[in-house]
């Protein structure tokens, strides 16, 4: 193997090896196709049936109720995914995998009829349980020995991943709400396949890296579109040698994991067609709520029972583990809101009619933020292709023949933008502020990281929350003029850009930590049981996310959406000051750990 690590290293692309802009290309499509089909979801299920771009006409709490659980089985398959790929096939094969089943995904909800779409959100969520924690640990296996190289291979693959949500968003739905909702879903999958095709055929590049199981299993562990890495030892997916799993413990794995999946399901089920999977009720509370109640006292049963067992300090640190993670639980429930409840008040709320110089600007401005990195990129692709071209030379052809795809539908969207006198700016276009601001503000919260102004994990974790709370305050304010039950409005695009800023500050907080302090805090040969919790935790913001804001309709009815963005500022910056107030509490059950 180490042969092969040297091998790759010799061919170097921006001072690492060629193998890593493989990857990152990979990566890029995969992100394409999955930000590209996942913020047209909401606007498809909700858009009128009479319209010039039918769409199902689901009430905005269905729409919301479905994206909730999807969102949330993406980030519970990926635990099934790393087992097989280490037990079974290696991480290699299983990202091809991923990448087949999630083509067939965008393929089949291209279709548009009822069966093939649920067919199509049930073969993406399987293909990104197979592909989301192998790719990265491909760049693991590629590192090691060189771990001085690994941040910066880290930061190059996370630029993959937030190009690719930028131009997936940009592109599919462009085509989606302009065209036809078909042109975006299927635009996602042909790019998947293509990124499937350059990866598989540069194979020759990485020898036998990510080709067979192997022992210690390196995984990034995303949190949402900003993915950092853990480690996931030999012992991530059997029994912990100092503290094994009784036969008691599996048992309340086992309900927990019953009781949470069966809520995931029954959720939509029991709002978009009357199926209750849990026909009864218990003092007026309804089965479903009954049964994630208690799912959730089983698993905080579980937890306190394992955590009683460590010795004191461990168990001091995974408690400040957990408590981040309910933080963590906390901020996406809100953040998400970005393809969800953000993405409703963009098309229906928001006065995206632009006319005279202000066209212009926008036109011109919206033109240097596809065309500059869509250059930079374009480079990256001569320069790899100027290195490898000997070895994979038919990958190489297949990805310049996806950016010139890419390029084409850049130069037609911008030629269509520029003919018309005015413009209308796609609800869709707000989504891919967040890749922008990352992209633009991520080197100066990393030099504060490095600087002697470093805050501790718990005040990163409270001004994430309060600035993700500021982000909903300006929401707000710009919502509170919008009567009680309005269906339409026309605020200013400035206060959903600004909305976005604050909240992408946030999330730079928040996103590189909580896995970096996980990986830090707990044993290597515990790191599995916190890895499945930490997933977990995600997965229960991301159904909250899709819960809370299918609320939108009810409480701006009753009362306004002011209000509504009112209750999203209010719970993020409380949660916010509470983890400013535990700074104390947790340094000390972090005995020592920054």
């Amino acid at each position: 193997m180490n042969t092969d690590i040297e091998n790759l290293f010799k061919d170097k692309v921006l001072g690492h090896p060629a193998g890593l802009f493989v990857l990152f290309f990979t990566e890029m499509w995969e992100r394409f196709s999955f930000y590209g089909m996942r913020i047209l979801l909401v606007l498809f299920l909700t858009a009128p049936i009479l319209s010039d771009n039918p769409g199902w006409e689901w009430p905005r709490e269905h729409a919301l109720a479905l994206i909730g659980t999807y969102a949330s089985l993406l980030y519970l398959t990926p635990i099934i995914g790393g087992w097989v790929a280490d037990k079974i096939t290696g991480y290699r094969v299983a990202v091809v995998i991923g990448c087949l089943i999630m083509t067939l995904g965008h393929a089949s909800m291209a279709l548009e009829t009822t069966l093939t779409f649920y067919i199509g959100l049930a073969l993406l969520v399987v293909g990104t349980g197979f592909f989301k924690p192998n790719i990265t640990s491909i760049i693991s296996e590629m590192y090691k020995g060189k771990e001085s190289k690994k941040d910066g291979a880290y930061t190059i693959f996370y630029m993959g991943v937030n190009a690719g949500a930028f131009f997936g968003m940009m592109l599919c739905g462009y085509l989606a709400e302009n065209k036809g909702w078909s042109w975006g879903f299927g635009l996602a999958g042909i790019f998947m396949f293509l990124g499937m095709l350059q990866f598989w055929l540069a194979g020759n590049l990485f020898g036998d890296i990510g080709a067979k199981p192997s022992k210690v299993h390196e995984v990034e562990l995303p949190q949402n579109i900003n993915e950092k890495s853990t480690i996931v030892s030999e012992e991530s997916f059997s029994e912990e040698k100092l503290n094994p799993f009784t036969v008691f413990d599996k048992i309340l794995v086992i309900l927990s994991s019953v009781g949470g999946l069966l809520y995931l399901f029954n959720d939509p089920l029991e709002k978009i067609k009357g199926i209750g999977l849990i026909p009864f009720e218990i003092g007026g509370l309804s089965g479903s709520n009954v049964i994630v109640l208690t799912a959730l006292v089983l698993f905080l049963l579980l937890l306190i029972i394992r955590i009683s067992r460590y010795i004191p300090i461990v168990r001091d640190r995974i408690i400040a583990v957990t408590i981040f993670g309910v933080f963590t639980v906390f901020f996406f429930a809100f953040f998400e809101q970005s393809l969800g409840s953000m993405t409703l008040f963009a098309r229906d709320y928001t006065d995206r009619e632009l006319v005279g110089n202000s066209a212009m600007v926008f036109k011109v401005v919206d033109a240097l933020l596809t065309t500059i990195p869509l250059i930079i990129i374009t480079w990256v692709i001569y320069l790899l292709t100027r290195k490898t071209f000997s070895r994979i030379g038919v990958s190489n052809i297949v990805l310049a023949i996806a950016f010139i795809g890419v390029w084409g539908l850049v130069i037609y969207r911008l030629s269509d933008k520029f003919s018309q006198e005015g413009n209308q700016i796609d609800a869709t276009w707000f989504g891919i502020l967040n890749s922008f601001f990352i992209i633009t503000l991520a080197p100066f919260f990393s030099k504060w990281w490095e600087s002697k102004y470093n805050p501790s994990a718990a005040m990163k974790y409270g001004i994430g929350l309060i600035l993700l709370g500021v982000g909903f305050a300006i929401l707000s304010y710009g919502a509170s003029g919008i009567p009680s039950g309005a269906k339409t409005a026309s605020v200013s695009i400035i206060f959903l850009i600004l909305a976005y800023l604050f909240h992408t500050m946030g999330e730079l907080c928040l996103s590189p930590l909580g896995l970096s302090y996980l990986s830090k805090l707990v044993p290597a040969r515990m790191i599995g049981f916190m890895f499945g919790i930490w997933y977990l935790a995600i997965a229960v913001g991301q159904k909250a996310a899709g819960t809370m804001g299918g609320m939108i309709d009810k409480i701006s009815e009753q009362y306004s959406l002011g209000t509504f963005f009112l209750i999203f500022t209010l719970i993020p910056i409380g949660v916010g000051f509470i983890s400013i107030f535990l700074n104390p509490v947790l340094k000390k059950l972090m005995h020592g750990i920054r």
